[in-house]
């Protein structure tokens, strides 16, 4: 197997993983509930039902 015929510095190897951080997913607060959303998901409200952009697509689970 081959090696590598010359050490990589520091500077050369933390600039390769540079792009590796992990970034905060995105958030956006819902216009009815105040609720902290991921955009693009449908989430579920504390009365069970699932809501989308603000709108309700499915019924709540009523006990």
């Amino acid at each position: 197997m081959p090696t590598p015929k010359k050490k990589t510095s520091k500077s050369r190897r933390d600039m390769r993983r540079s792009h590796d951080a992990l970034s905060t997913p995105a958030m956006a607060l819902d216009k009815k509930s105040g609720e902290l959303v991921r955009p693009h998901r449908a989430f579920k409200a504390a009365d069970g039902a699932l809501y989308y952009k603000g709108k309700q697509i499915s019924a709540s689970k009523s006990k």
